[in-house]
């Protein structure tokens, strides 16, 4: 990281970060050599020490297909966006809060779909067990990227 003094470095504030933050764009590597980027909607759950985010989709699609090619991914978040423009100086700037990572996805199993799901309810809806109908989870797909390596950054506002 370049500038040493805006990275995060406690693990407790980068998972912070992370729970404020409302979309993850999840980075997956195509065909053609580029990558395929998505802003999606998550959960997170640390366990043992292992950071998970959880995502859902249709049953069928070009994620999944990618996935299936190769379950390694990137991905990218942030929050407390706020432009500064300080008009006498001609100066522009932004503070923001944001963390990058990779590691791999895999597919969940039946069985492990409704905790997943629970957790992405629970990013969105903290502490209110949101409903959603359970009739829905064999027709969603719902899988795992087991974190591998994650950097926190911020910058104040001045």
């Amino acid at each position: 990281m370049r500038r040493n003094d805006r990275e995060i470095k406690d693990r407790a504030e980068i998972l912070a970060v992370m729970r404020r933050c409302a979309v993850c764009h999840l980075a997956l590597n195509d065909a053609d050599g580029y990558p395929y980027v998505l802003p999606l909607n998550y959960g997170i759950e640390e366990k043992d020490g292992q950071v998970v985010l959880y995502f859902h989709s249709a049953l069928a699609g070009k994620k999944l297909d990618l996935l299936a090619r190769d379950s390694r991914a990137a991905f990218a978040m942030d929050t407390k966006h706020e432009l500064q423009y300080f008009e006498e100086k001609g100066y522009c700037t932004y503070a923001y809060e944001s963390v990058l990572g990779r590691g791999r996805l895999r597919l969940l199993a039946e069985e492990e779909k409704a905790a997943a799901l629970d957790a992405l309810m629970e990013h969105y809806h903290p502490g209110e067990h949101a409903w959603y109908n359970p009739a829905a989870i064999p027709r969603t797909t719902v899988y795992a990227l087991e974190v591998e390596e994650m950097t926190g950054k911020r910058k104040l506002p001045k």
